[in-house]
């Protein structure tokens, strides 16, 4: 499936969250004029669920002005915390070529009434009142207290190539424009979505109380000099629903360096232990009790002079929690449950150790390559470190390396699938049926197919993840980013023999030997010598079912190659029993033995 095809996949979904009397999105299936409307809009829904975290179809449906007389303006967002008014133009298309290729127009952008509009106009230039959607719009401007702290931009939701900012200025009234074209709805859209990071915490304001706290408004402050730059340290107590209410609302995106995702860190029996210190505690041993959590901020402020007593406000900017993963999700799964019932009392006066390490970056350097390597690198070590305390396997421990991140991102960029680095990574792409199983590659598979495409079968069927992801062992065989259409050649072989062995009975040992039921990492090393990088990407699977064809036809003669080979004696052998000959047929233990690899090297499959 295409990343288009999922963008598609998607939209259709939150077509389907509108109610029944949006009769707008619910189409007749013969109704292909109406089903490119509905999902015109939708892809509106798409931005504003994406960028500004609307989750619920009324939210987003609110803030749609795509309707006769909208003075050219498809959908507005007021952003109270960036203090800024977007103004939306969308020119969605119906299949994937004009998607990617075909522009907006100029005349499309000069429509745009943007000027007239905040002006308080309440008729376009030909006249004609503006819609509803657009005084409503109006409406809420004029309400806003402090609007000259505001700024105003438009975002072009369509593809404009060759276009500077002075021009683009001087098609939307001059006002500031963003361009989101097909590469960014696929990449800040529709990949966001399915892993469940689609709404980032740019900041994060939290309240805090300085009760029980001694000087310095309850908190220390320290430097530390590190290779990329200074890094300043912030430890204060902060209030438990304040932690509930930023991984409930954020969820993964506030998690991208952790070594696991929101769902991976939900189900353990550590967080019922943590649970149980919340709930049945009604005094704070939970700040006793926790080790705390550590959290990655741009910059970080707090403020006690805020008009009440015994309190402060801490802003964050771009937070990311590396450690504490299970205690955050923890106090978010109670704080879902307290916001369902309206009763947050089992969280009063308490609180949880929190570390911020906030980055001192030269910014006028902010864009060196150098400078955001070696920030990567300390983020990467940070929270190795910081994990090393709590009970993380290898798989885990490996699934923020910058390799597997490249792999992702290359991956999912030429071939629409998606690398699993986290278990349960993609749950939310799954939930809401964004994405099928099919298009989701397991890392352990992944790491198995690597293994095996470099020449050792016998490790990669063998192997535990814990001995294959070790450190070791992830860099010898994921130590070459060129290599990622290759290994994905080898997945594309793996899932043709998997759907093969659906439709075989008794896994069609009759055809191909063991070949399906032992034997598909060595297909895999066989079919994998005839990759070139010089095939298209269209053209992979076709080819690949040709070869693997090939292969699979000489197999039985392979097998009965390697039962007649004496350093195979140990898998295949002959003894007596009474006065019969029997015969002993290992192949379960051949296919993850000492010699399979150079058996395979010294067979002729003949492709």
């Amino acid at each position: 499936m295409s990343k288009y095809e999922t963008l598609i996949k998607i939209i259709d979904e939150l077509r389907n969250e509108a109610p029944g009397n949006f009769t707008r999105y619910h189409p007749k299936d013969n109704e292909l004029d109406k089903l490119n409307q509905a999902r015109s809009r939708a892809f509106i829904h798409l931005f504003l669920k994406g960028m500004y975290g609307l989750d619920k179809f009324q939210e987003r449906e609110d803030y749609i002005t795509d309707d006769p007389y909208d003075g050219g303006v498809d959908a507005y967002y007021i952003d109270a915390s960036l203090k800024e008014i977007i103004f939306i133009q969308s020119k969605f298309r119906t299949n994937e070529t004009n998607f990617e290729t075909k522009e907006i127009s100029y005349d499309e952008l000069l429509a745009m009434d943007v000027d007239r509009i905040l002006k308080g106009e309440e008729l376009d230039e030909r006249q004609n009142p503006y819609n509803s959607k657009i005084k409503t719009m109006q409406k809420k401007i004029q309400e806003i207290e402090d609007i000259a702290r505001y700024s105003y931009k438009v975002v072009i939701l369509a593809n404009l190539k060759n276009t500077n900012d002075s021009n683009l200025r001087r098609l939307t009234g001059g006002l500031s424009s963003t361009i989101f074209d097909f590469e960014k709805c696929y990449s800040k859209l529709v990949f966001p979505i399915v892993s469940g990071c689609f709404f980032n915490a740019d900041e994060i304001i939290i309240d805090l109380s300085l009760v029980n706290k001694e000087g310095n408004e309850g908190r220390i402050g320290y430097t530390v000099h590190t290779a990329m730059s200074d890094c300043k340290i912030l430890v204060t107590y902060i209030p438990l629903i304040e932690i509930g209410k930023i991984l409930y609302k954020y969820k993964n995106s506030v998690l991208k360096y952790n070594p696991r995702c929101f769902l991976g860190l939900k189900d353990n029996s550590v967080n019922r232990k943590i649970a149980d210190t919340v709930k049945n505690k009604t005094t704070n041993e939970f700040a006793l009790f926790n080790n705390g959590i550590t959290i990655l901020s741009d910059e970080t402020s707090i403020n006690s002079q805020v008009a009440k007593k015994d309190r402060a406000k801490l802003i964050i900017k771009n937070p990311q929690i590396i450690n504490g993963g299970q205690t955050a999700v923890t106090l978010s799964s109670l704080y879902e449950g307290c916001k369902k019932n309206n009763d947050y009392t089992m969280f009063d006066d308490k609180e949880v150790l929190v570390k911020i390490i906030t980055f001192i970056n030269d910014q006028s350097r902010d864009d060196d390559n150098e400078i955001k390597q070696k920030k990567f690198e300390l983020i990467e070590n940070l929270s190795r470190a910081t994990n090393e305390q709590s009970t993380v396997n290898e798989i885990d421990r490996r699934s923020n390396e910058r390799i597997l991140v490249d792999y992702q991102q290359y991956i999912y960029d030429d071939f629409g699938l998606f690398l699993n680095r986290k278990q349960g990574e993609f749950h939310e792409g799954l939930d809401k049926n964004y994405i099928s199983k099919k298009q989701i590659i397991d890392l352990s598979n992944f790491m198995r197919i690597a293994v095996s495409i470099n020449g050792n079968v016998k490790k990669a069927r063998q192997s535990s993840d814990a001995v294959l992801f070790k450190e070791d062992n992830f860099k010898k065989y994921l130590n070459n980013l060129s290599d990622y259409k290759k290994y994905i050649y080898g997945y594309y072989c793996y899932q043709y023999l998997v759907e093969l062995e659906k439709h075989e009975n008794n896994y069609g040992m009759d055809k191909y030997g063991n070949a399906l039921r032992y034997g598909k990492y060595a297909v895999i090393n066989v079919v994998s010598r005839k990759f070139n990088k010089k095939i298209k990407i269209s053209q992979y699977e076709s080819n690949i079912k040709n070869i693997t064809e090939k292969v699979l036809d000489r197999w039985i003669t392979f097998e009965n190659y390697i039962i007649e080979q004496q350093n195979n004696i140990d898998y295949f052998y002959k003894y007596q029993e009474d006065d019969n000959t029997k015969t002993i047929y290992n192949f379960d233990g051949y296919y993850k033995g000492k010699t399979i690899n150079e058996d395979l090297i010294s067979f002729d499959f003949e492709i």
